[in-house]
């Protein structure tokens, strides 16, 4: 395979190429509650090893008494940031049958996974952006919404549009470059 290094030069979806994680959001921006049923659709068809769909979420618009009751577990890194996103969605996973310490599925971060990376592609759609974290106190927003210990609060997302004078990092900018595809391609001895 040929080392493509410009996204350019590739056939990618023009919602995957715009794709990126603003640290900004416009404070202004009101999520809809048709824009979070699409996203939570969009979670809902993704697919799940065993149709188990391991995947639940605590989600807030911002003025909402649950995204009120979200951003005091917000660090202080994400804080700033996070707390002004239109929506802000604590990620939750299945993990074990209810009073055991068995596997609900042995694929079930994995199926999470690509439950929020479907609503992260959905909101995008919806000209919304997405930034996916993990700086919050996950132990703190599960005794908050009562979360059962065979589920798990694993990340969180915050939506929401960007302000005009926002951009996208450019090679350029301090943004962090992507490995090239000749690093993340396994390489497979055919002899």
């Amino acid at each position: 395979m040929e080392d493509a290094t410009d996204d350019a030069d590739l056939s990618l979806h023009p919602l995957l190429a715009a794709r990126w994680s603003p640290s900004v959001f416009d404070a202004a921006d009101e999520a809809t509650s048709a824009d979070v049923g699409t996203i939570l659709e969009a979670a809902r068809r993704a697919p799940s090893a065993g149709n188990a769909q391991p995947w639940a979420f605590v989600v807030g618009r911002r003025g909402d008494p649950v995204h009120a009751r979200l951003v005091p577990y917000l660090k202080g890194s994400s804080r700033p940031w996070a707390s002004t996103a239109s929506l802000l969605v604590a990620n939750l996973c299945h993990r074990f049958v209810e009073d055991t310490d068995w596997d609900y599925s042995e694929f079930a971060l994995y199926d999470l996974g690509q439950a929020v990376a479907h609503m992260t592609v959905q909101a995008q759609a919806l000209g919304l952006f997405a930034r996916q974290f993990r700086a919050f106190d996950r132990n703190g927003i599960a005794a908050e919404f009562a979360v059962p210990p065979h589920w798990e609060v694993t990340t969180m997302t915050a939506f929401g549009r960007v302000p005009g004078d926002a951009h996208r990092p450019v090679a350029n900018d301090l943004a962090r470059p992507r490995r090239p595809l000749t690093d993340i391609e396994w390489p497979i001895d055919t002899a």
